[in-house]
């Protein structure tokens, strides 16, 4: 029901104090929730946590390898393989069982595997262009122009040779991925299906003229051309102008002077 682990950077975000709780990597914690277990975190400094599993490399070191040499990897597979039996009849040092017996009975109380494994992915947010593409390391992917829009956060997963792009907010199936892809190798490739491509503008619905035509004049209703003809008219309108001296002249009537007073330094 439990995994235990050490403060490995894989499982623990960052070290903290003793009696504090440890930050787990998100990735991590989606790796346990989907096997259904738990993480157990080691302390700090305390190595003997689970010595006897790191035991077991010195066990095949000494057993195995200590003065052999092996030509090929078949070879130390065959050394291995000879060896396991005679290590299965012997005792424990620890529980006192012998240790085939102790083997049988752990796989039987082992739980079955989920029918779909765990997926360890880059992820990474990015936004949508405006011709439908994302591009994450260098290259570009297409998604569906009908489910996404410009600028929209997409969420990119990536394998060693695919790429999953998925929507930040599930749709009313409940489902986020939009597209999948196979990986680009290299810098600079736009890996496209055209069919995503499908609700974008095409220029189909454009106006355009070869010069052989002449344009054809735009008809205006009657009110917007009168109004066309108001505003014109209020343009030509005459605006009367003053001379700056008679504004000088009324400064006195005014409630405030812009000229300093003898208490004001000018």
């Amino acid at each position: 029901m439990s995994i235990v682990y050490d403060r490995t950077k894989t499982v623990v975000r960052r070290h903290a104090a003793p009696g504090e709780a440890v930050p787990l990597h998100p990735e991590a914690v989606g790796f346990a929730g989907h096997y259904d277990v738990d993480v157990d975190v080691l302390a700090a400094y305390r190595p003997t946590g689970k010595g006897r599993v790191e035991r077991q490399v010195l066990i095949v070191r000494d057993y195995v390898l200590a003065g052999r040499a092996f030509s090929s990897i078949e070879e130390l597979d065959s050394a291995f393989n000879a060896w396991v039996p005679l290590r299965r009849a012997k005792s424990h040092g620890t529980h006192g069982e012998v240790i085939g017996h102790r083997a049988i009975r752990d796989h039987i109380a082992l739980r079955p595997l989920p029918a779909t494994p765990y997926v360890v992915t880059q992820r990474h947010l990015r936004h949508v262009g405006k011709d439908c593409l994302v591009a994450f390391d260098a290259n570009l992917y297409s998604v569906p122009a009908r489910k996404v829009r410009h600028r929209q956060s997409v969420e990119v997963r990536a394998t060693k040779s695919q790429i999953a792009l998925h929507a930040t907010v599930p749709n009313s199936d409940g489902e986020t991925l939009l597209a999948t892809h196979r990986r680009a190798v290299g810098r600079g490739a736009s890996v496209v299906d055209e069919r995503y491509w499908d609700g974008l503008p095409d220029g189909r619905n454009r106006r355009t003229t070869t010069g052989d035509i002449p344009p054809q004049p735009r008809h205006q209703e009657a009110g917007s051309l009168m109004a066309l003809l108001n505003r014109a008219a209020a343009v030509r309108v005459e605006v009367g102008r003053r001379p700056l001296s008679v504004y000088d002249e009324l400064t006195g009537t005014l409630p405030f002077t812009t000229h300093p007073t003898p208490e004001e330094p000018s």
